[in-house]
């Protein structure tokens, strides 16, 4: 079979690189493959019809939702709180294990330990617990800064950071900050730059895995809060994949440090950070289908 590459497909339909790239990873187009992060496309390939007959929900949330009332254990539920938890609390820091996170969810106790440990690690899982529900329970609504704002209280609501004066839970941060030795945006224009983000990103109609994953670069840019920027980030990645009919996907502790280049590269070479999170869903897909869930 003959193949061709994004730009020409791009070309055929009159269509742009991003889209059909997006096409391509979305798995739309029907026999595409990579070839080290070169897109090969089947030459008689056409372009992906765009349904009216969509399903409002995708199957996938509809799932944790049930699940979520249930309190079902054992579940894609019950496995997506402790994963996503464990892993993007770890990626900040946080000593607990895996184990000692699924503890905490199944049995609502800390249970031994032979090491101290930080009673902020301990809230902030339990917390987190908490923002996953209230995802699940948002998906579908409008990405809004009170939205967003509110995932932050819960997050950080009973930490040690909570008590202090100069941070502001649920609210913007109030001193400059950085990531990475890298500058962020200054606490008086946050406000600014997040609505102005927003109001970008609300002008898709249909929101593509890169949209998203735009969207997270650019929030984690801002750095909206002093402290919890990165784990509200992904909750807002796993919140818009569900909204958009997007398998989402949890950054595990093995794609860290690809996961911070691809931060880093964003808008040079967007693929350092498409392709890890690629990789994040394709381990997701995996347990959908370990639970029969259709994808």
């Amino acid at each position: 079979m003959e193949y061709i590459s994004v730009i020409l497909f791009a070309e055929k339909y009159g269509i742009s690189e991003r889209t059909a790239r997006n096409y391509c990873a979305q798995g739309k187009i029907a026999g595409v493959f990579l070839t080290g992060k070169t897109w090969n496309i089947p030459a008689d390939a056409t372009l992906p019809k765009r349904g009216k007959a969509k399903e409002k929900t995708m199957p996938l949330l509809k799932v944790l939702r049930e699940q979520k009332a249930s309190k079902l254990k054992g579940s894609i539920y019950h496995r997506t709180q402790i994963d996503l938890t464990y892993s993007s609390n770890h990626i900040e820091g946080s000593k607990l294990t895996h184990d000692q996170t699924r503890y905490i969810y199944e049995t609502n106790t800390i249970g031994l330990m032979d090491s101290a440990v930080n009673v902020d690690d301990i809230v902030e899982t339990v917390n987190h617990f908490h923002c996953i529900d209230y995802i699940i329970e948002h998906a579908e609504e409008r990405l809004t800064e009170e939205l967003i704002k509110h995932l932050h209280l819960l997050l950080k609501t009973g930490t040690s950071d909570s008590r202090k004066d100069w941070f502001a839970v649920g609210d913007y941060k109030r001193l400059p900050n950085e990531v990475g030795g890298i500058d962020t945006c200054p606490p008086e224009e946050v406000h600014k730059s997040l609505k102005a983000l927003l109001t970008e990103y609300h002008q898709k109609r249909s929101k593509s895995f890169e949209d998203i994953l735009d969207f997270h670069v650019r929030f984690e840019q801002i750095h909206p809060f002093q402290d919890g920027n990165g784990r509200v980030g992904r909750l807002l990645m796993f919140k818009e994949c569900l909204a958009n009919g997007i398998i989402p996907f949890i950054i595990t502790d093995e794609l860290k440090m690809f996961y911070y280049r691809g931060l880093k590269e964003w808008g040079h070479i967007n693929g350092y950070l498409t392709d890890t999170c690629l990789t994040a869903q394709d381990q997701y897909k995996d347990l959908l289908r370990y639970f029969k869930i259709k994808v």
